[in-house]
């Protein structure tokens, strides 16, 4: 593999635009779908078969399914199918596992691997604009109890989980998809929010499969006293690898969010501050141009060509043990 199919693996693109077909064929890591991508069952099957046939390496195939407000198969189920995460585990840790199942088989029908869920944020503040009832609860306790049966009964059924958004979105006071949002809290005010996502970690770190972690667009003050988003920040992703033990595949929640704090650097930023995976929604000439940008950049930077290599080891491990062909 060439450093620039290499980078190209550390990319999840959306359909709109087109550009993710070409991008496969240059290595693409993977293609994230969203609600208007589905619009009957063998619809959907044949785009995801195109799409495997297109790939150079067998690709991540994502999904924001977490049930509630953030589902992506309306069209088909006719209106929103599954409750959101605070409602199914206030029915019960066996509904809970049940749905989560349901979601999994679901997706894996379709010919998906990767499920961005389930959300682990401690959601303590009331007002959230983002976050609310997409958490299990305001307890950490509770999200990790919640957060662990789905980690378990995702990977048990073939899916690829995703815990996020790390360090914890539950006190934001503004939306990330729109801004840049802060959390002035020290560090130790962060351990609430940060131990579901250590428990997780704990519970599969050095499993030859585990899931994802997502990193927020979040100002995070116990990190950073710069105003940058945790997605950008060496100091959270330091934290996350070597205080929570985590060596798995860190994915960025998606990068044309305005949380992200712009579209030509926010990705090199990100990459050297050590996130392995990219989220792009779209796959418009502008956020093609991003990689083949990089791809120049990394054939005489040293230090940007180790990122690619070492992300595209983490990125190919998981691949091989969890997709395989």
């Amino acid at each position: 593999m060439s450093i620039k199919e290499k980078l190209y693996q550390m990319f999840l693109l959306g359909t709109d635009s087109g550009g993710y077909k070409t991008a496969l064929e240059n290595g693409l890591g993977g293609v994230i779908f969203f609600t208007p991508d589905i619009q009957s069952v063998e619809q959907f099957k044949t785009l995801v078969k195109n799409i495997k046939a297109r790939a150079k390496i067998p690709p991540f195939l994502a999904i924001d399914q977490e049930g509630g407000r953030v589902e992506r198969t309306e069209n088909i189920h006719g209106g929103k199918k599954y409750l959101c995460a605070k409602l199914a585990y206030e029915k019960g840790k066996e509904f809970l596992q049940n749905q989560t199942e349901k979601i999994a088989r679901e997706l894996k029908g379709y010919g998906l691997n990767l499920n961005f869920a389930p959300c682990v944020d401690v959601n303590t503040n009331p007002d959230n604009p983002v976050i609310g009832e997409r958490a299990f609860s305001d307890r950490p306790e509770d999200v990790t109890s919640g957060g662990l049966l789905s980690v378990e009964t995702y990977l048990q059924n073939g899916i690829i989980p995703c815990i996020k958004h790390f360090p914890g979105h539950g006190d934001a006071a503004a939306d990330s998809h729109l801004t840049l949002p802060l959390i002035d809290k020290t560090l130790g005010e962060m351990q609430p929010h940060i131990e579901p996502f250590r428990q997780i970690i704990k519970k599969f770190n050095g499993s030859a499969v585990q899931p994802m972690v997502m990193i927020a667009h979040l100002h995070c003050a116990a990190f950073d006293k710069e105003k940058i988003p945790s997605s950008q920040s060496k100091n959270t992703v330091s934290y996350l690898r070597n205080e929570l033990g985590f060596d798995g595949v860190i994915v960025s929640d998606d990068m044309l969010m305005k949380g992200a704090c712009g579209i030509e650097n926010a990705c090199e930023k990100s990459m050297r501050a050590g996130v392995n995976l990219f989220i792009y929604r779209g796959s418009r000439p502008e956020t093609v141009q991003i990689i083949e940008s990089l791809a120049e950049k990394a054939g005489f930077d040293r230090e940007l060509r180790s990122c690619i290599e070492k992300s595209y080891e983490k990125i190919i491990k998981m691949k091989e043990c969890c997709i395989g062909e």
